[in-house]
């Protein structure tokens, strides 16, 4: 039986309260600590997830000897310094989407890892679910032909206040870096590295994108059309499409449990693709996978990609004149 991983948590808000709630369904992996700015906060978050030690500072976790891998999942403008800070301690890292503020950022995350050859991986965990993984094997059998298409949506009715994370541009708010990079990533994942980018955006009142499109080209011709809003409930819908027929990832395709199947012969069926727990499981089962077999990134997602992807969406910001603190040269 595989010896025991253990998870280190930075951040108690509502994203490391869902990847600790996963990681009581995940095979080996124990909560070793958690860590918040304020001991009372971290106490809290460690009693009611049975976690083994619990930290005021980010500092004294990732230098407690008893953490394998630490998970960041503070909000976004922090994730650099996190990532480091943990990379530096020599701990594996799994940082929550958007992996960085910027491209910049994340080289030096990515830089940092390879030069101590530590384990680092985004934790974009659509990518590692049943619903995605099936899509794949269609796409690899030929069922509908050349994947050479790609629609995908992701918004809700955001009815928070401007000084919410998603609004507030301090936080790495608006709707592109909280919504969009997960139609990004998956269109991506489908169709192949990105070669072209065209976007727009309507701009809230705090200075964040509140709904933003784009249209990408992809390498080998393929194109995708894809949007994220805060301000409407779409469909959240992914549909790839080949020349005998389409893939759907059903309604919030980003954590899909059943996809549908229609070709040009009038033929449809639906698969289901349930996922273990809350979603975030598999993402903890590839990293301590990875993680227990001495390999620094993921292959399902390397840390190329996640390069390529931080990229394209400096690109959208800069088309849709979207800037934040971290953008400034330093």
């Amino acid at each position: 039986m595989a010896e025991a991983v253990r998870w280190g948590i930075l951040g108690t808000g509502k994203i490391a309260r869902a990847f600790a709630t996963a990681l009581k369904d995940v095979p080996g992996a124990v909560l070793a600590g958690v860590a918040s700015r304020s001991q009372a906060s971290a106490d809290t978050f460690g009693h009611e997830f049975g976690a083994l030690a619990s930290y005021g500072s980010y500092d004294a976790l990732v230098a407690d000897p008893g953490i394998d891998l630490v998970y960041i999942g503070t909000p976004h403008p922090q994730h650099v310094e996190n990532a480091s800070m943990a990379l530096r301690a020599g701990k594996g890292v799994l940082c929550e989407k958007p992996f960085t503020m910027n491209l910049r950022e994340a080289e030096q995350v990515v830089t940092l890892a390879r030069s101590k050859r530590l384990f680092l991986m985004e934790a974009m965990w659509t990518r590692y679910l049943p619903a995605y993984q099936e899509v794949q094997r269609i796409l690899a059998s030929g069922e509908i032909g050349t994947p050479r298409h790609v629609v995908a949506d992701l918004g809700f009715a955001a009815t928070f206040g401007p000084e919410h994370r998603v609004f507030n541009p301090e936080l790495g708010g608006g709707a592109l870096l909280d919504l969009g990079i997960y139609p990004l990533s998956i269109a991506a994942g489908l169709l192949g590295p990105v070669t072209e980018i065209r976007a727009q955006a309507e701009m809230g009142p705090t200075g964040v994108d509140v709904q933003t499109g784009f249209t990408l080209k992809h390498e080998g011709g393929g194109m995708s059309v894809c949007s994220c809003s805060l301000l409407a409930r779409t469909p959240a819908e992914l549909t790839v499409s080949g020349e005998r027929g389409q893939v759907r990832m059903n309604t919030r395709f980003h954590c899909a449990t059943s996809i549908t199947v229609s070709l040009d012969d009038g033929t449809v069926r639906t698969i289901d693709t349930p996922f273990l727990g809350n979603g975030y499981v598999h993402e903890a089962i590839e990293a301590q996978r990875c993680w227990q077999e001495g390999l620094l990134e993921s292959p399902a997602m390397t840390l190329r990609e996640t390069l390529a992807l931080m990229g394209v969406m400096d690109e959208i910001r800069r088309q849709i004149g979207l800037r934040y603190e971290a953008d400034r040269v330093r």
